[in-house]
């Protein structure tokens, strides 16, 4: 299947700062593809690029066949881009947003209503057309923001954190969109920190760090990388701070607290387990629970750039930014 997004070489320099370094990228037609990294790792950078926001500063760039550094125009009219902060107009209704958006977009006359009719229904808004956008909930912006951006049918879809600072529930029906959007054909291409989100949605993952391209395959695959780190989940009765004495313990390389758990990466899962139940015994403890894990794209994220999945959610946090990324 032809590429719907190909960059080879792609580089981007600001004054003395490397932003990209050299990435190649290519993302099949109908895939979910993801980019995942913290600020300052270049990603946001890429993207722009990618739209035709921002220039490269070296390298090829193909965006749905077209060549978006000599062909921007007709590039630009072939993808849909949905911000990370929702852009539709709170004056206007959803449907005059919609069928603004197919004017911009310059859809045929004939088939504006219908299309705007059709992405209504598809995203649960049909029956709040006539309402203001600016009664709207974050979560139903967001769904009018995305059927905004495919009124054109455009080969690809860009998303850019498309259920940061949704409740749960909005964001589980975005993510199943998202689904059924692809299973219908479309490409989309999402950045987001969400780790898990991309573990769920994408066919293939890109994590950038540094400017570079650190890893790229499925989820799965990504998962198989590390499979050589056997991980355990444990928690104690009472609940107290013992990352510092299980790290002692032999055979365990890593402990990380989540809560009231523990994970372990150990050599042997087998011998690990006798080793916590001495240790339990040995201060007086409870085991609560004990599981073997598999690694997840958090581990594999982790390992590859030596960063917390944390960093990610922190600095999304208004007033807070994460420190040391490179």
């Amino acid at each position: 299947m032809e590429a719907a997004v190909k960059a080879q070489a792609l580089t981007k320099q600001y004054g003395n700062v490397l932003a990209v370094d050299h990435i190649d990228l290519e993302v099949s037609g109908g895939e979910v593809f993801g980019l995942l990294g913290p600020n300052g790792a270049g990603k946001t950078t890429t993207t722009k690029m990618l739209i035709g926001q921002t220039k490269p500063t070296s390298g090829s760039l193909m965006v749905a066949g077209k060549d978006m550094l000599r062909q921007s125009v007709e590039a630009k009219k072939s993808i849909g881009v949905v911000p990370e902060n929702s852009n539709v107009y709170d004056e206007m209704s959803a449907w005059d947003n919609l069928i603004f958006a197919a004017q911009l977009y310059r859809v045929p006359r004939e088939k504006r209503e219908g299309k705007a009719k059709e992405l209504l229904e598809l995203f649960g808004l049909y029956e709040r057309r006539g309402d203001r956008a600016g009664i709207f909930s974050k979560g139903m912006k967001r769904r009018l923001t995305i059927a905004a951006a495919l009124v054109h049918s455009p080969s690809v879809l860009f998303l850019d954190e498309p259920t940061s600072g949704l409740d749960v529930q909005s964001s589980r029906l975005i993510r199943n969109l998202i689904k059924e959007l692809n299973k219908a054909g479309a490409t989309v291409f999402l950045t987001t920190h969400y780790i898990e989100e991309a573990d769920q949605l994408c066919q293939r993952v890109a994590m950038i760090n540094k400017g570079k391209i650190v890893a790229i395959d499925s989820p799965q695959k990504l998962k198989a990388s590390v499979e050589r780190h056997q991980i355990i989940e444990v928690s104690f009765d009472p609940s107290v701070n013992l990352e510092n004495e299980l790290f002692s313990l032999k055979g365990v390389d890593k402990v990380t607290q989540f809560g009231d758990k523990f994970k372990l990466h150990v050599d042997n899962t087998s011998e690990a387990i006798l080793t916590l139940g001495d240790f339990a015994r040995d201060n007086n403890l409870t085991i609560v629970s004990i599981n073997t894990l598999s690694p997840t794209l958090e581990d594999v994220f982790i390992e590859l750039t030596g960063l917390s999945a944390e960093i990610m959610k922190i600095e999304k946090e208004p007033g807070k930014k994460a420190a040391n990324l490179g």
